[in-house]
């Protein structure tokens, strides 16, 4: 995930909130000789994260860096799918695939055509629980490629012909993606486990949803969402904090303050030990599984991520790895991932494999996940754990748009200004008692959720999936 602060919900292709992306425009200005010198240059640095504050009173995090004349900006506004009105599915992502197809005086065409001129890249996406843009810009350009931005957020035209060619691009994506085992058995767990609340939906609808999604409604949303409330921006490279401040104004300072963001209920994704199985003719099954898990801010989270790379996190350092793969090759790759929405907490799990060898792959999965509750992991596997953890995360660190994610998720989890001095010390004051304890009180094999997708051989589901609703 861009953030790398753990792997985050909306930004996971493939997984349990898998959704559609936000169309990018993607521009040729930014020459790879630059973004070369870029990735080189900022992890050899320290990073400081200052705190700016607009004249008109929005606050930022900054990262300065004026190695290359190229800065990044990335905001969220809360919200996003989950508070979709009902019968709107996918309005959030809609709106986000819309905002660049014109705004203020330029139509699709020509708003396109004037970011590129300017070098920009600028891309939306609308997950469950946050909206998400990011946009890059030549120094040279700023405050030009900036004043687009401002455009979409506060004068998008929502002209009818893009609306229906941008539906119509929803409703093609919507149609290959049923046609996806992995993307199927991800939703259908999602579904299983959440039902009616929002996440047990898909952030992009459905074809009923998306068909019902009018003008008043896109407009509708930009109207009650793109407020100053609740927004949370990040800012990397080559500005000063004044430049950074007169530029959040520019982009953000005639939004309305606004109000409150809108209520979602906590959500306990269901814990019945379910095996759900969708039959589909293909050779190989999919398998999504899971459990709960936990939020951001319980205070296990970082014995939580340590207890996660043993189990099924670190690649081939993960017990499912090595039992499912190594010892017996039944499939590529298995993994587990936390997965800390705002108002729920999974962990969840992927492996395929033949039809033939599923009833063992999942027995297999059921064993690791009671011998890790049972026994906790060695001393050994805690030590490799952190080691990964501490050091792998400052090579993330690998462009102003990989930063600019981590000091607005940053911002979004309340883990302070001062996080990523702490970061390594968090997980290295984890201890073996800790993460034993936490496996045996979290990790539950009887609860643990199994969705497949596929001809698997001699599995029979405990319930069938359940209609889809959105």
């Amino acid at each position: 995930m861009p953030s790398n602060l753990y792997p985050h919900p909306e930004e996971r292709s493939g997984g349990a909130g898998a959704r559609l992306e936000g169309r990018a425009t993607a521009l040729h200005s930014l020459l790879p000789a630059l973004l070369l010198m870029l990735l080189a240059a900022l992890p050899a640095r320290a990073m400081q994260i200052q705190q700016v504050t607009s004249p008109k009173g929005i606050g930022a995090w900054l990262v300065e860096d004026h190695s290359v004349p190229v800065l990044t900006l990335r905001f969220v506004f809360p919200g996003a799918a989950a508070v979709d009105p009902p019968g709107k599915r996918g309005l959030a992502a809609m709106v986000s695939d819309l905002l660049d197809e014109g705004a203020g005086p330029y139509d699709a065409t020509a708003f396109h055509g004037r970011l590129e001129e300017l070098g920009g890249y600028l891309t939306f996406s609308a997950g469950q629980d946050e909206f998400i843009g990011t946009l890059r810009m030549l120094k040279q350009n700023l405050r030009d490629t900036a004043e687009l931005l401002h455009l979409s957020l506060t004068a998008p035209t929502f002209a009818s012909e893009a609306v229906e060619r941008i539906r119509g691009d929803v409703l093609a994506a919507l149609a290959r993606q049923a046609r996806s085992p992995r993307y199927l058995a991800s939703r259908l767990w999602m579904h299983d486990a959440f039902d009616r609340h929002p996440y047990g939906s898909s952030a992009s609808g459905d074809e009923t949803s998306v068909a019902a999604i009018s003008r008043d409604d896109l407009a509708g949303y930009v109207t009650g969402h793109f407020q100053r409330n609740g927004l949370i921006i990040g800012l990397v490279g080559d500005v000063t904090a004044a430049e950074a401040a007169a530029l959040v104004d520019l982009v953000f300072g005639d939004l309305p303050a606004g109000g409150p963001a809108a209520e979602v209920a906590d959500a306990k994704p269901g814990d019945d030990g379910a095996l759900v199985v969708s039959r589909w003719p293909v050779p190989q099954s999919v398998v999504t599984f899971g459990q709960i898990g936990l939020k951001r801010d319980d205070p296990d989270w970082y014995a939580a991520m340590v207890l996660n790379d043993i189990l099924g996190g670190g690649g081939f350092r993960g017990r499912l790895m090595n039992e499912i793969r190594e010892k017996r090759g039944l499939a590529y790759g298995v993994s587990t991932e936390l997965v800390p929405y705002r108002h729920a907490g999974l962990i969840l799990g992927n492996v395929a494999t033949e039809n033939s060898r599923v009833g063992e792959t999942i027995a297999l999965v059921r064993a690791e996940w009671q011998r890790m509750r049972d026994q906790g992991p060695t001393e050994a596997e805690l030590d490799a754990a952190k080691r990964y953890l501490t050091g792998s995360f400052p090579l993330s660190l690998d462009s102003t748009s990989h930063i600019a994610s981590v000091l607005v998720q940053l911002q979004i989890d309340g883990l302070g200004i001062d996080y990523l001095d702490r970061r390594a010390a968090l997980i290295d004051a984890v201890t073996l008692d800790q993460v034993r304890a936490l496996a045996h009180r979290l990790l539950d094999p009887n609860g643990l959720s199994f969705v497949v997708v596929g001809e698997p051989a001699g599995v029979t589901g405990t319930r069938p999936p359940r209609p889809m609703q959105h």
